[in-house]
């Protein structure tokens, strides 16, 4: 599965996609994820912005259609129903086979389930951004009521910018870059306890702490496939190991007090 957004770089990273799905041939082999709704170009959920992104977004994809497509509600949505409305005709038409939701709060959830109920395409999909160190956005309300819905749910930022990874454990290690800055947000007494907790998973199982933090999400009522980010074929090396990983309760307790 790939994710991506059409506003990643403007949408250039979409254009890289889509240059490496044709080149390889293997379209009908991968699930196409992509988040609209922030594009310079055509921003919100309105029905035209929402249309012109898709269209947009197919372009640059070389592709006919989106397998998940997820309706970013992070700057607000005129109202649920005109957005479902227009995700319904991009559903007939065969532009978007599944659709998700970002952004939306647990009351948006709400009224669009029972719009479903009246007709309109299901939100099956929630992407929110948790990790082990950010636990906020997705709790309370918006948490339960993606259980009660059955969603499923693909949490983004599932290493926290990579802190998680354990690659970085220092401000001089991560530099002045924008991710340099990112890094060192967590770089303090909670952030080192939660490294360390994960390293010692890490070493009894044998795997990297990178694999121990996505274990942790996948433990996660509700959590389906964590949104990772990877910058060199080593970092899908460790994550991919996190799918294997079997965290004991003794385990998650030790990374709950860690983290906590």
């Amino acid at each position: 599965m790939l994710h991506t957004s059409d506003s990643f770089a403007g949408g250039r990273s979409e254009h890289i996609i889509g240059e490496w799905l044709r080149t390889r041939g293997v379209r009908d082999e991968v699930v196409l994820a992509i988040r609209v709704g922030a594009h310079p170009d055509n921003p919100g959920l309105d029905p035209v912005n929402l249309v012109r992104a898709v269209e947009a977004s197919l372009t640059r994809l070389g592709t006919d259609h989106i397998d998940v497509l997820y309706l970013n509600a992070s700057d607000g949505v005129a109202t649920v129903e005109d957005t479902l409305a227009t995700a319904e005709w991009l559903v007939e038409s065969g532009k978007a086979r599944s659709v998700g939701a970002f952004g939306f709060s647990a009351e948006q959830l709400v009224e669009a389930r029972i719009l479903a109920s009246a007709g309109y395409p299901r939100l099956t999909v929630l992407d929110v951004p948790f990790n082990l160190l950010r636990r906020s956005d997705f709790s309370g309300d918006l948490r339960l009521v993606a259980g009660a819905q059955n969603m499923a749910v693909t949490p983004s930022h599932a290493l926290e910018h990579g802190y998680l990874a354990g690659r970085h454990r220092s401000r001089a290690q991560a530099g002045r870059s924008v991710r340099g800055v990112q890094l060192a947000g967590s770089m303090n007494r909670r952030g080192t306890r939660t490294l360390r907790a994960l390293d010692a998973i890490g070493t009894e199982l044998g795997v990297p702490p990178a694999a121990v933090a996505v274990g942790w999400l996948l433990a996660q009522p509700t959590v389906v496939a964590p949104i990772v980010n990877a910058f060199a074929p080593a970092h899908v090396e460790e994550l991919v190991q996190g799918v294997g990983v079997r965290l004991s309760r003794a385990h998650l307790a030790e990374i709950a007090r860690a983290s906590d």
